[in-house]
């Protein structure tokens, strides 16, 4: 096989294609939604899987909220602070769903809501 073959297969056979990062931030929230979802539908044989998916998607939140924190951050001051303002909501309401058996679909909303944004941000680039 000549270089040229070698060179316009290589790419066409990766297994991993290139991610943007908001494409990190979706696939991130896709997966950790799909837990929480998962690990509600079991009732309370499943509510160690939940409280690890909870511990998954408030440290998600977290890093958002650090991330939105950093005075170079390019997004509107507004955006930052509604992002921030949902960490800090999905930080106390996680503690509900543990501790009094509040309704988790309310973070998987939260969470759907931000899929969402991010996909019309990406496909309107």
């Amino acid at each position: 096989m000549n270089a040229m073959n070698m060179a316009k297969t290589a790419y066409t056979t990766s297994q991993s294609p290139i991610r943007t990062p908001r494409g990190v931030e979706y696939e991130a929230f896709a997966r950790i939604t799909h837990r929480l979802k998962s690990a509600a539908a079991k009732g309370r044989v499943g509510f160690g899987q939940l409280a690890e998916a909870l511990h998954e998607n408030r440290r998600l939140w977290t890093l958002l909220a650090t991330d939105v924190a950093a005075d170079d951050n390019g997004l509107p001051q507004d955006l930052r602070a509604r992002i921030f303002y949902l960490c800090e909501f999905t930080g106390d309401y996680s503690g509900k769903v543990l501790t009094d058996g509040a309704d988790v679909n309310v973070l998987v909303e939260i969470n759907t809501a931000i899929m969402r944004g991010l996909r019309q941000k990406a496909e309107a680039v």
